[in-house]
């Protein structure tokens, strides 16, 4: 098989150069979740059709917890 991608459709070595556009920083694969991890900005990007969507507006707080107004 030569086509290596994840789960979600991203190329693995595309996952290897993306970085937070905030912190610069690395990020973490969430395969489950299909979102790409910035511990450093507490922000989770998601990933859509195995396009990641690397703007902070659209990124997850991980602050913020479920149910809370």
């Amino acid at each position: 098989m030569t086509d290596k991608t994840t789960p979600s459709g991203v190329d693995p070595k595309l996952l290897e150069i993306l970085v937070c556009p905030l912190t610069k920083q690395t990020l973490t694969y969430d395969a489950e979740r299909q979102e790409l991890v910035s511990k450093a900005a507490q922000l989770a990007y998601p990933i859509r059709e195995g396009i990641p969507i690397m703007l902070p507006e659209e990124a997850r707080d991980l602050n913020q917890k479920a149910g809370k107004s």
